[in-house]
């Protein structure tokens, strides 16, 4: 299967595969943050859902809250991002 990220800078998507360069910009429902990273990435910044509880249950235990997520961006887009992280949060809450 190919996948194509549109407005993705391929150096970027490849940086979060290492963890230093994260930073948690949202925790929440799952569905709000399928919502908050579609937002961030049709801007051009990629984000990374974590789920622990699906981690979890793949990994055959139990761990982490069902259906809430994080939600990480790499550090030097956080500027960009903040606007729309804001105002998401507003309008969801």
């Amino acid at each position: 299967m190919l996948l194509f990220f549109s407005n993705f800078d391929y150096q970027k998507l490849h940086k979060m595969k290492n963890d230093s360069d994260l930073v948690k910009v949202f925790t929440g429902s799952e569905v709000s943050g399928i919502l908050l990273k579609a937002e961030l990435e049709d801007i051009g910044i990629p984000a990374l859902i974590k789920n622990d509880f699906q981690t979890g249950i793949s990994a055959g235990f139990a761990g982490g809250i069902p259906h809430m997520i994080d939600l990480y961006i790499i550090e030097s887009d956080r500027k960009k991002a903040d606007s729309i992280i804001k105002e998401f949060k507003q309008n969801n809450q």
